[in-house]
């Protein structure tokens, strides 16, 4: 599940509108065995480009998007045991992306594996101008926002790069690793 929805990420990106992380959500951090927290601004963005190669046609048009965007925030929470964060601490998370603009166009609940994901979108038009990407799985929290504007054909091309995962759509996954879905 985690493969289809940060490919969707590296799909698509967000609006201006920054969301706002409930305090509750950063407390998390210290019941969290494990915490990933990437923020890239703009100039970060740019900054980072530059370790992008100038040979490789799928790191040239990732160069080309990162001027188109504002921001990227990853936050990832990995804890020991289940229930150290209750699905009603993410309700305020969701309803910012339940405003005016934004739909959601994945809900993936499974009750087998206790493992829920959404993939919020933002657009104006034909442009998509946001996408915001919330992963709650039994032990592990992932949260993908992307503030920026461009063509939703040309955001397929960030995948792999500044912490976006690459997904493999003809099998529907998200890898964060280079493993397939059956090796993890």
């Amino acid at each position: 599940m985690r493969t289809v929805l940060f490919g969707l990420m590296a799909i698509l990106p967000l609006t201006a509108q920054q969301i706002k992380l409930p305090a509750g959500l950063e407390k998390l951090g210290d019941k969290a065995s494990n915490v990933v927290d990437i923020t890239l601004d703009a100039s970060m963005l740019q900054l980072a480009s530059r370790f992008l190669s100038d040979k490789d046609p799928d790191e040239v048009q990732a160069k080309k998007l990162v001027g188109k965007l504002k921001s990227i925030v990853v936050k990832n929470f990995e804890f020991d045991h289940r229930g150290e964060y209750e699905q009603s601490d993410l309700e305020e998370l969701r309803a910012q992306w339940r405003g005016p603009g934004w739909s959601r166009i994945v809900g993936v609940r499974s009750k087998k594996d206790g493992e829920n994901a959404d993939v919020y979108l933002k657009s104006d038009g034909n442009l998509v101008t946001g996408v915001a990407i919330l992963v709650a799985e039994p032990k592990e929290l992932t949260i993908v926002y992307v503030d920026g504007t461009m063509n939703p054909d040309d955001v397929r091309d960030l995948q792999g790069h500044f912490g976006i995962p690459k997904i493999d759509m003809s099998k529907g996954t998200i890898r964060k690793d280079g493993a397939k879905e059956d090796e993890r």
